[in-house]
This record gives structure tokens, C-alpha cells and sequence, in this order.
């Protein structure tokens, strides 16, 4: 089979499309031949060395497939079903094995390719507005980012609610992609001075309710001051880099201020929550309430282009290798 080895960390020019030997399901685990594969933040830590990663490895996490065989032990999915699946690292490679709690089985109405750009995404929308701050009618939050794959499918699951939104944008190919996916004001933050001030302005001067950052320590310290009294920033990523340690004094000062960083493994712990949450994802997608927006898609042997775009943030929606 091909696959993306790492043998060592580092930038983007470590990944190495290579062959490998097909691998054998054990028990508990199906073969996958493999559709589409997710290229998320959490390749690149791992790519990095911000996050663990063993060595030599296959990155990727998310993908979505064929079953080709099954191990022993397997009683939710046969040769032939079409699935897809989170956190299973060696995701980019044309055959991956995939523990059966995992997995996921696709609707028929779905096709693979979206199934892959949904999951991670679409269910880390869904906690992030359900779960981490589920946010009212007629509240007011920060969505950073908003024309990226969570920015977009977290927007459109506020809006659903009565939220209003607001959106960061870097560009105005992005603001527009923003707008049309629901966020009522979009503020290009490279054109202004001062993103917190933007954002009480838009507030009359009274902040948002809660901040959704997976971008990380660029913005972390406008979205503070950015946060009416006692509103919330939920950090999910940490796109521009890691946020430094806090003093947790600046929560009080800031108007007794809650701060959490949640992950999604956490929020799929139980087959029945991975299922549920999973579920109402490919539910929204079927109904057409939620759309999903796959801004490109490279041949697996382009893993380097792909890792170089996503870091330069030049991509919107979902970025996918396929075989």
C-alpha cells in the first residue's frame, strides 16, 4: 500500500509518501481501502512534535472508506459497509485498520468524500455549541476563524439557535464565504488596530457572551478582552501556536471570566455518545441544515502541499487526500 511515513518531526518536508506493507486487522479492528482522509490541526502538532507522535508513524487521524475485511470479534461492520472514523492515527495511507469503536457507519444519502470532511469537524462544531457553551437566542459570541471547516459548521448550528455571530476573517474571499454560511458581522482582523475594540463596538460596548478560538495564542488575549462579565472563551486549537501560560487573576480582573479547553475524544467517549453526536451531524448534512464545504482536495503522495496550506491558512472548509 501507500502511505505518509514520518520518520522524524518537523516541517512539512518530512512527510514521505512511501510504500508499505498491507496491514492485518486484529481482533476488534476492520480493514479499510480508503476513500478520503481529513487533514486536520492535529496533524501538524503531531507533525510538528507538539503533540506525541511515535516514530516512524503514519499521521492522519480521520478518513472514510470501504471495509475490505474484519478481525475477529467485529459485530457492527461487514466487508463491503461503508464507514468512517476519528482519532485512528495512520489515517493517511491507502489501507488503514480501524478499531471497531472508532468507527462510524455512513449513510447511503452520504457520499465518502463528505463523510471524511464531516466527522472530525462537524462533531467538534456540534460539542463546541452543545456541550463547552451552548449558547442561547439572542446571545452574541466570537467565532474565530469563521470560514474554516469548524468556523463554518459551528456557525451555522448558532444560527440555528438565535445566536448572533460574529466572525474573524483574514481575507475578503473568506468574509463573503463567512456571510454566506450565516455570520451577521465579519471583521477582517488584519485590517484592524484593535480586534477587541472592533468587537465591543459591535456589542455597544458590552462584549460577547462566549469566544470560540482555534486559533490560539495570536488571538487568544483579544478574545479576553473581547468577553462581557462572566462570558466564556473555549479554546479548541492552536492554529497560530500554543497559548502561554495564564494567570488565572486575569479571569477575575476581566469580569469573572470561565476559561476551558475541551477535546473532542472527551466528547465521544461511549460508543452511544460517538453514535449520537456523530449522528446528529450526518443527520443535519441529510436534512440539507448543515452544509458541508470541502475548500480542496490533493492526492495523498501532495500530504506536504496540503500540511504547508492548512499552516499558512490559505485553505477555507475542509482539506481531504484521497488515494
Amino acid at each position: 500500500m501507500k502511505a505518509i511515513e514520518v520518520r522524524e518531526t518537523g516541517g512539512p518536508e518530512v512527510l514521505r509518501h512511501v510504500d508499505r506493507p498491507d496491514p492485518v486487522p486484529g481482533a476488534g479492528q476492520v480493514l479499510v481501502e480508503l476513500a478520503a482522509a481529513g487533514v486536520n490541526f492535529i496533524d501538524l502538532y503531531r507533525r510538528e512534535g507538539r503533540y506525541p507522535l511515535p516514530l516512524p508513524a503514519v499521521p492522519g487521524e480521520e478518513g472514510s472508506g470501504h471495509v475490505l475485511a474484519t478481525g475477529p470479534g467485529v459485530t457492527r461492520f461487514a466487508p463491503g459497509d461503508r464507514i468512517a472514523w476519528t482519532t485512528v492515527l495512520g489515517s493517511y495511507a491507502t489501507k488503514v485498520v480501524v478499531p471497531e469503536e472508532k468507527a462510524i457507519a455512513v449513510p447511503d444519502a452520504i457520499d465518502l468524500r463528505t463523510a471524511a470532511a464531516a466527522l472530525v469537524q462537524g462533531m467538534t462544531a456540534h460539542y463546541l455549541a452543545h456541550d463547552s457553551y451552548p449558547a442561547r437566542a439572542g446571545e452574541t459570541v466570537l467565532v474565530h476563524a469563521a470560514a474554516g471547516g469548524v468556523g463554518l459548521l459551528l456557525t451555522q448550528l448558532l444560527k440555528r439557535r438565535g445566536v448572533r455571530v460574529i466572525g474573524t476573517v483574514s481575507t475578503e474571499a473568506k468574509a463573503e464565504l463567512a456571510r454566506h454560511n450565516g455570520v451577521d458581522e465579519v471583521v477582517r482582523y488584519t485590517e484592524v488596530p484593535d480586534l477587541a475594540a472592533e468587537v465591543r463596538a459591535l456589542t455597544g460596548g458590552e462584549g460577547v457572551h462566549a469566544v470560540y478560538d482555534g486559533v490560539g495564542a495570536a488571538t487568544f488575549d483579544a478574545g479576553l478582552d473581547s468577553l462581557r462579565t462572566r462570558g466564556t472563551m473555549v479554546i479548541y486549537g492552536g492554529a497560530s501556536g500554543p497559548v502561554p501560560p495564564v494567570d488565572v487573576m486575569r479571569l477575575l480582573w476581566g469580569g469573572s471570566l470561565t476559561l476551558t479547553r475541551p477535546y473532542l475524544e472527551h466528547f465521544r467517549a461511549t460508543t452511544e455518545e460517538f453514535e449520537a453526536r456523530a449522528g446528529a451531524v450526518f443527520g443535519g448534512i441529510t436534512d440539507r441544515t448543515l452544509t458541508v464545504t470541502i475548500g480542496g482536495s490533493h492526492p495523498l503522495a501532495d500530504a506536504r502541499r496540503a500540511h504547508a496550506d492548512l499552516a499558512a491558512r490559505r485553505t477555507t472548509g475542509k482539506l481531504l487526500l484521497v488515494p
